[in-house]
């Protein structure tokens, strides 16, 4: 039976839940995103998440779907057991959660996907589109495999995916801003780890047995404004690229 993040179902007896799970989960709750520390003008300082799009030519992949497998990558990479052990992943990602939590989308297809699966991190998959999120680092020292992906040309046209289920969370894309694919989904993975942040380890471990079901939504401003009254988190962005500084440009709501 498929399992959805219903505010009835039973949460998971704390016992069930895999200690790696809980650290991570522990390590993400304690970020404090107003704290981080860089010096911009030192690349070596400057910490991201690198965030990688199967976009290949043909078929070009639905807009929606895509940005939905990517946001699940981030939240399933920081709480990926790797995540709660002492390892190379966790330690990344506690020096990144020390930093300002920038995220990097680039465009991989064909022989240059394959490659980049070989790096840690972490694959989600919705319908046939699928993203893959890393363990970050130094914007100075990103793999040779990811540096050769694109950071431009990752634009797909709108689709009209339909009203979202109601049993999910919804991650709602302030559509107003016309951001690009690879902006929205950094976005989106950026709402994605906050709202795990926000959910007790009990509730995102129920949401981890779903394989983070969720769904993504690009709506017009005078209903995003109208929905950030619900929302349980919301990214305001830095305007380092697309959109003004400030700009609250997603939001996410849990269900009813």
């Amino acid at each position: 039976m498929e399992k959805h993040l219903l505010p009835d179902v039973p949460l998971t007896p704390t016992h069930t839940i895999p200690d790696t799970f809980r650290v991570a989960h522990r390590r993400l709750s304690a970020l404090d995103s107003r704290s981080g520390h860089e010096d911009p003008a030192d690349p070596g300082s400057v910490q991201a998440m690198q965030i990688a799009l199967l976009i290949p030519k043909n078929p070009r992949p639905p807009r929606t779907p895509l940005l939905e497998a990517a946001a699940q990558s981030v939240v399933a990479c920081c709480l990926d057991p790797r995540a709660g052990e002492d390892t190379e992943f966790s330690r990344a990602l506690g020096n990144w959660y020390d930093h300002r939590i920038r995220k990097v989308a680039r465009r991989a297809r064909g022989v240059q996907w394959e490659r980049a699966q070989t790096l840690p991190g972490v694959t989600a998959t919705v319908g046939e589109c699928s993203a893959r999120a890393y363990p970050p680092g130094a914007v100075s020292e990103v793999p040779q495999e990811l540096k050769k992906l694109q950071i431009g040309g990752t634009e797909l046209e709108r689709d009209e995916p339909g009203p979202p289920p109601a049993d999910i969370p919804v991650i709602w894309i302030d559509s107003g801003l016309e951001m690009t694919v690879g902006k929205a989904a950094a976005q989106v993975g950026h709402a994605s780890m906050l709202l795990a942040k926000e959910l007790s380890v009990e509730k995102a471990w129920t949401w981890a047995e779903t394989g983070y079901a969720l769904a993504v939504r690009e709506v017009s401003t005078a209903e995003f404004t109208a929905i950030m009254s619900r929302a349980v988190v919301s990214v305001r962005d830095a305007g380092f690229t697309e959109v003004r500084p400030g700009s609250v440009t997603v939001c996410a709501t849990m269900p009813n």
